[in-house]
């Protein structure tokens, strides 16, 4: 929503001062003080996962990444605000200050692509809520912006599951964490003790229009063995058992059927013991175990079995 304000109203609206500016505290310099962040060289520029951007000083949603585009300029820029996001106007110059009540967080521009405008933001006035942490976060309602599903999978150490899952078709993205257990944001250390009934597990974006539930879980089956109780190989312990956590209750359905077929392949000669239930709450691992593979390819763990 685009709102011009009137000049008395202004004065109501955090100060800015274009002098004086620190570097030492950019959210502060940037938001505060009306300072602009280095270009390439700031946390969100380069951000090409799902999600929606906050104001970083009140949590409040701003923008969404369906709305961003690479503008060349180094900077986080979007063609629009959410529709209900509360940002305002105000003439700086030659230019248009874009802000809400509490910062300052760049300047919007009429060359955006395809005669669009373009919200040219600075990352250190915004904080991303990756679309998988929405609703954990209180950002619940904005999931449906998104043309997305999710699945929720575990199968053994999460940091295969995640490289193999990556590499699938239609997959969006992936997150590792903790979920099944009774303890609030858990640690790694906490879950490998096996106290907190957490399993390490996979949470997978992925878009319908491409790749279907049903079709997503055929790769689960082919990514671990299902037929061992609280392990996979040499990691033993029920943080590895295999488990799938369904969203919906067609989820659950096919989830079960997808089983059922499993077992009538005859793959291994156990039936599977996978748990399906409903999905609990997920918390993301730290950031160290995301995309571990990824980090150190001479790391080992999955691999796709042909069936």
């Amino acid at each position: 929503m685009r709102v011009w304000i009137p000049i008395l109203f202004l004065v109501l609206l955090t100060a800015c001062s274009t002098q004086g500016g620190t570097m030492k505290n950019m959210t502060d310099y940037v938001t505060k003080q009306c300072g602009t962040e280095p270009p390439f060289n700031n946390a969100y520029w380069d951000e090409h996962r799902p999600g929606i951007y906050v104001d970083v000083n009140t949590g409040e949603a701003l923008f969404s990444s369906l709305d961003k585009f690479d503008s060349g300029t180094g900077w986080p820029s979007f063609t629009r605000p959410l529709q209900d996001a509360s940002i305002v106007e105000k003439a700086d110059g030659s230019r248009t200050e874009v802000r809400t009540n509490a910062s300052h967080l760049g300047h919007v521009f009429d060359d955006g692509p395809n005669g669009s405008l373009r919200y040219c933001i600075n990352s250190a006035s915004l904080k991303f809520i990756p679309y998988t942490e929405l609703d954990i976060n209180g950002y619940g309602q904005y999931e449906k912006l998104f043309p997305y599903s999710k699945a929720l999978f575990a199968g053994g150490c999460f940091w295969g599951v995640q490289h193999l899952l990556d590499t699938v078709p239609g997959v969006v993205m992936t997150e590792v964490g903790y979920t099944g257990g009774h303890v609030v944001n858990p640690t790694y250390e906490q879950v490998s003790s096996g106290k907190t009934g957490h399993a390490e597990a996979v949470l997978v974006v992925f878009d319908p229009a491409k790749i279907s539930y049903k079709e997503l879980l055929s790769y689960f089956w082919k990514l671990h063995d299902p037929t061992q109780i609280d392990r996979q190989g040499p990691d033993v312990g029920s943080q590895y058992r295999s488990a799938i956590f369904y969203f919906t209750e067609e989820q659950n359905e096919i989830a079960r059927q997808s089983e059922i077929d499993f077992d009538n392949s005859h793959v291994f000669k156990n039936p599977a013991v996978t748990e399906i239930i409903a999905a609990t709450p997920f918390y993301p691992a730290e950031e160290y175990h995301q995309n571990y593979i990824d980090k150190n390819p001479l790391t080992y763990c999955h691999a796709f079995r042909t069936k």
